[in-house]
């Protein structure tokens, strides 16, 4: 499965640009919480990773979801378009992907949305798991029935867990067979941590410290 950081923090990124990550996504409220200007965060940030950025429209017309989307599209070769799954966002969406221009649809709650959204062409389908746990709806549920969707038809469309809040999200979103994860620092950083990990090398480091040796000088 793909990690991509869900942020808009470079400094973020930086951290965890070392083989972790495959992507970027934000959104309007992660620019909002950067105190940035919106295009220049999404510059900086498609300058310093190789993978997909995801960049969101702001507009919520056809028109100008496609005005706005053209002018994302030229700041970087890896930006993807961020569209609203709404009738007026899947047809943004076709307009991109008939113009080889890769898109990310977001805010997904249904697998009738994510059906839509793979049949006007969506690179990416952002269902949002922890949205719907909220509502005590089992949104790994959601992944399960997308993916079952999807293999039915051999839609090329990507399925990115979104809106994931915990480790068991990530874990329970790859057995579930989602395509991409996008997660937030914590939470990425949070994967490696285990109590049994840290008791064996506190008792490891013990052991090797009674010894004398160095292994380097």
């Amino acid at each position: 499965m793909k990690f991509f950081v869900d942020t808009a923090v470079v400094a973020e990124i930086k951290e965890l640009n070392y083989g972790l990550l495959d992507g970027v996504t934000t959104n309007p409220t992660l620019i909002a919480k950067s105190g940035r200007d919106f295009k220049e965060v999404i510059a900086e940030i498609a300058a310093l990773v190789t993978g997909p950025v995801s960049a969101e429209v702001a507009s919520m017309e056809f028109e100008g979801m496609v005005k706005e989307g053209e002018h994302l599209a030229k700041i970087a070769p890896n930006v993807v378009i961020k569209l609203p799954l709404t009738l007026q966002g899947l047809k943004a969406c076709r307009h991109f992907t008939q113009a080889g221009i890769k898109t990310n649809v977001t805010l997904c709650f249904s697998a009738n949305q994510a059906l839509l959204a793979a049949k006007a062409g969506a690179t990416y389908i952002s269902p949002f798991i922890g949205r719907l746990d909220d509502l005590n709806i089992d949104g790994i549920e959601l992944i399960r029935d997308i993916r079952v969707i999807y293999d039915n038809y051999d839609f090329e469309t990507q399925i990115l867990a979104a809106s994931i809040r915990t480790a068991n999200h990530v874990k329970d979103a790859a057995i579930a067979g989602a395509d991409v994860a996008t997660i937030p620092p914590a939470v990425i950083k949070g994967l490696a941590n285990h109590l049994l990990t840290d008791k064996g090398l506190e008792q490891f480091a013990k052991d090797w410290a009674a010894t004398g040796q160095k292994i380097a000088a």
